[in-house]
């Protein structure tokens, strides 16, 4: 050892010095020559030696290392530190190449701060240097591999071990065995403990954790067996390990294997074994065998409640662990982070905000705030209880924001609807540098598909190839998603097809991207493809593509999908029932729907508001009503939705009475304070014709949101009181600072449009432009309504006109009937014309305005013509509505007799009192009193309460 050399030195020197030199008067001046001849003898060559000073952590390191010999030295006691500083400052300034050691040090940083990409990096770079690793190096570098699963940089790694001949370092060959099983090369893991000539129980439990980690439970179990027969005994640790991997792959029939062995050699009284144990069972789902070992043990620290906790989170019993919680703080344990975390998870299963507050109270108390974990999941829970702002003040106080946190609040503002500000969120995470991983990936592209951001969707796509995670099934599923719901078909086609693995979430997401797309016959083609390839559809497949068949109409799909749910017996499947239901109303087969609804087994309370709403729907609001008597009967308690659908009910009829009936059960209920149940309620007062009772009813409410203020603006509308409704969307934006959305610029505009405020108008249009809503097919359409209507039939033009106005039935339609109730007959013909030439699907709306222009225009040939083609030739029946308009336009002709013939050769409006109404106004006009006298009498036996019969006999 160079420091006994050196004591050994010392003390000859030190005689030398004392015989010698007689002259030396001072014991401080022998001192100095000792240390003169000491630095010369040990550092005359000071590349010759690694400096490690700088990385020195205990006593245990030298402060030099020898190159060469790789003998240590250690300063104290022989030269003090001040004068070999004094020494090294004098020296002329050298770069002195790094040692092993120093890289081993550099390394284990790496790992332990998870910066694994950065260890493998780091080792590359000591190689290309000509560092020669050593067996720590080697540990340290398996490890980032292992737990960064990079198998290809393992393997070369490991090529390396063979070249250094370290293969057989035991610490090394364990850690081999634990990169190929945690990478899932069991195989090779396997040959690694073959070649291993000493095997500890380290190198055992990596092997056995890999093989209960690939699912192989049962070959685990025998090594386990081998392992104690060859004289290696497991130990706590290696009990704990096979515990925390069996409830990682909930493999519970291993998990209680080992449980019988932890009872054999004794471990089971030990509180850390005890807390894997309660673990192990909660996340394989067996919550009483969890309940069982944790009311057992005799000693229960905060680790061990906190396991039962996340337990019963994890197997739905959330309520079950807010009380857990209250038992344990009541037992005098205090909670921890990781307990807080479990109890804020329960909390947002719950949707329990208020409990939620308490809890994050109480983490304040306790100085836990601060933790980023436990921040992160106060964001979740906030999120997920629907406080986006409390949610977005908790991240924005994060002094310590990780990549978790991040995505905690992506995915929140995306649940919320916000998937604008994700995006936003997102760019704002990548100016701090923050790398983005797989969840984050899923939560960007939900953010893209909600928002149909489709080239900011490719941008995330970029970034997912470039780091490596498009094989990740969940990533791949989510891109299919994205693309197919901003309608790009062929790149979710694109994705699905380079998939390795597909299950039946990437199967479902590209069969309702192909029903979104209108490919209704491919999407059922890929669904039998799916079962060809032994994929079975979930419920959730099936509620998928009932959804996307309602959405757009497709009832003959819709029908091919219910035979397929017949087939998979899915039939009693209740969600997939609702759905049907839902469908079937949707696209205007009640009778189906009804079908569907009694042959039910079971029906919950979704099913009955389900079918109340398509009763609504299929403008069947009396049944609505009577199917809400039958609910209460079979005892099924209503809930929000189900007074939401009830109060459309009543609106459709106009109910006032009934809907007051209803707002009475909301009272006892307990609905009342309910932001959508309220807004449901102005809307029914306000289309009911009783704004009092609307106004009552906004003034009461807590908060409102836009759709109240909507609600309320519209009930002025219709109520005929415009300037109303103009003063009130200024209250709105001025007094509570509510934003509008493209539904208020429409009530807006039609308000504008009843008092002819044009000026108005031209304000509330360079609003929309500022609030980029123009492009919103509703808000074009109601503009070009409103100047039509205020007389500008040129800045109507002017708006349909723009680009950026969606050319859909809706903005044609509006424009038509604008031309129309200006009498330009030739214009609104030939555009028209230019509409079908365009390929836009005409509807009976636009054969309204159509035949009005016919008739303001007096252009009665060419009426018949639209007329009589509208069934023939565009595939739209004519309503009593479309009667009417005919009898208008020949009433104003003359052509009474021809009018009256129209009536009689439909039986629909033989029964309608609408169009008798018409005919009659048309023989007031040109003073046919004898044919007056006899339609008058129709009219009032077809509806004896209307008065307009009478007033115009």
């Amino acid at each position: 050892m160079v420091l006994k050399d050196m004591m050994r030195s010392t003390k000859v020197l030190r005689r030398q010095l004392l015989v010698d030199d007689t002259k030396m008067c001072s014991p401080m001046s022998v001192q100095r020559r000792m240390k003169e001849r000491l630095w010369h003898e040990f550092f005359s060559d000071p590349s010759q030696w690694w400096d490690h000073r700088s990385e020195k952590v205990n006593s245990r390191y030298p402060d030099f290392k020898h190159k060469t010999t790789q003998q240590a030295l250690w300063l104290d006691g022989i030269l003090t530190p001040p004068w070999v500083e004094a020494k090294l400052a004098a020296m002329a300034p050298r770069s002195i190449q790094p040692s092993v050691f120093q890289w081993n040090v550099r390394l284990a940083r790496y790992v332990k701060s998870g910066q694994y990409e950065k260890t493998v990096d780091l080792f590359k770079q000591m190689k290309r240097e000509g560092m020669v690793p050593d067996d720590v190096t080697f540990v340290h570098v398996l490890k980032a591999c292992s737990s960064s699963q990079a198998l290809k940089e393992g393997q070369h790694v490991h090529q390396e071990i063979v070249r250094r001949g370290c293969e057989s370092n035991i610490a090394v060959g364990s850690r081999l065995i634990d990169m190929y099983a945690k990478c899932g090369r069991i195989e090779d893991a396997q040959i690694v403990f073959d070649r291993m000539p000493t095997r500890d129980v380290v190198s055992w439990t990596a092997l056995i954790l890999g093989y209960v980690k690939s699912g192989q439970g049962q070959k685990a179990l025998e090594l386990l067996q081998q392992m104690q027969h060859e004289g290696v005994l497991p130990d706590r640790v290696t009990f704990v390990g096979l515990l925390n991997v069996c409830a990682s792959v909930a493999a519970l029939d291993e998990g209680r294997h080992v449980h019988k062995l932890i009872i054999q050699r004794g471990w089971e009284s030990d509180a850390f074994v005890g807390s894997s144990l309660v673990d192990m069972y909660g996340k394989c789902g067996s919550i009483k065998d969890a309940e069982r070992v944790f009311n057992s043990m005799s000693t229960r620290d905060v680790v061990c409640w906190t396991s039962m906790i996340l337990g019963h989170v994890k197997c739905g019993q959330a309520r079950e662990a807010l009380e857990l919680f209250q038992q344990m703080q009541h037992e005098g344990v205090k909670p921890d982070q990781v307990t807080f975390v479990g109890v804020l998870n329960a909390c947002a299963s719950l949707m329990a905000l208020e409990e939620g507050r308490r809890v994050h109270k109480q983490i304040v108390e306790n100085g836990f705030d601060s933790d980023v974990f436990v921040g992160t999941s106060l964001v979740d829970m906030y999120s997920k209880c629907g406080s986006i702002d409390d949610a977005q003040l908790v991240f924005r106080r994060m002094s310590t924001r990780n990549v978790v946190s991040w995505t905690a609040m992506i995915l929140g503002l995306v649940k919320c609807g916000k998937g604008q500000k994700a995006l936003e969120l997102s760019q704002q995470m990548e100016q701090e540098r923050v790398q983005p991983n797989q969840i984050t990936f899923v939560g960007l592209l939900n953010a893209c598909a909600s928002v149909s951001a489709l080239e900011e969707g490719r941008r995330v796509h970029k970034q997912i190839i470039e780091r490596g995670c498009e094989s990740n099934i969940f990533v791949g599923n989510s891109l299919v998603d994205m693309y197919a719901k901003c309608g790009s078909i062929e790149d979710a086609q694109r994705v699905f097809d380079r998939m390795t693995t597909r299950n039946v979430v990437s199967w479902t997401a590209m069969i309702l991207g192909h029903v979104k797309c209108g490919q209704g016959q491919k999407a059922l083609k890929l669904l039998q493809k799916m079962q060809q390839e032994g994929v079975h559809p979930h419920p959730v497949t099936f509620v998928g593509l009932l959804n996307a068949c309602a959405s757009v109409s497709a009832l003959e799909e819709g029908r091919h999908v219910h035979e397929q749910v017949i087939k998979s017996g899915c039939g009693s499947d209740v969600f997939v029932c609702n759905s049907l239901i839902d469908m079937y109303a949707k696209c205007g087969s009640i009778e189906d729907a009804e079908r569907v609804f009694n042959n039910m087994g079971s029906r919950d309370v979704v099913s009955w508001t389900v079918m109340i709403l398509g009763r609504v729907k299929c403008g069947q609001g009396h049944k609505a009503l009577e199917l809400f008597k039958q609910m209460q009967c079979e005892g099924v308690q209503p809930d929000r939705v189900t007074f939401v659908a009830l109060l459309n009910a009543c609106t459709s009829i106009l109910a006032l009475k009934e809907g007051r009936h209803i707002h009475e059960q909301i009272i006892q209920n307990g609905f009342e304070s309910d932001l959508f149940v309220s807004s449901g309620l102005v809307d029914m007062y306000a289309k009911c014709g009783s704004i009092e009772d609307a106004r009552r009813v906004f003034n009461g409410m807590a908060k409102r949101d836009v759709v109240s203020w909507n609600a309320m603006i519209f009930g002025h509308v219709k109520c005929g009181q415009g300037l109303e409704a103009l003063e009130l969307f200024q209250q709105m934006q001025h007094e509570e600072g509510v934003q509008p959305d493209p539904v208020t610029f429409v009530a807006v505009l039609n308000a504008c449009a009843g008092v002819t405020a044009l000026e108005e108008g031209r304000r509330v249009h360079k609003q929309i432009i500022e609030s980029s809503c123009e492009s919103d097919a509703f808000v074009g359409s109601s503009l070009i309504d409103m100047y039509a209507k205020c007389g500008s039939i040129k800045d109507a033009e002017k708006v349909f006109n723009n680009v950026a106005l969606g050319r859909n039935v809706v903005s044609w339609t509006a424009m038509l009937g604008g031309y129309a109730m200006h009498g330009h007959g030739k214009e609104a013909l030939e555009h028209f014309e230019r509409m079908c030439k365009e390929g836009v699907e005409i509807n009976g709306v636009t054969f309204l305005s159509l035949l009005s222009a016919c008739s303001h225009a007096g252009l009665v040939d060419e009426g018949l013509d639209y007329f009589k083609a509208m069934g023939p030739v565009y595939g739209v029946s004519a309503t009593a509505e479309h009667y009417a308009c005919m009898v208008d336009l020949l009433g104003h002709a003359g052509r009474l007799q021809e009018a009256e013939d129209l009536i009689k050769s439909s039986q629909h409006c033989m029964e309608d009192a609408t169009a008798w109404t018409a005919l009659l106004g048309a023989c007031r006009v040109h003073g046919n009193c004898e044919m007056g006298e006899r339609i008058a009498k129709r009219v009032v036996g077809l509806d004896p309460g209307n008065s307009s019969g009478y007033m115009l006999l």
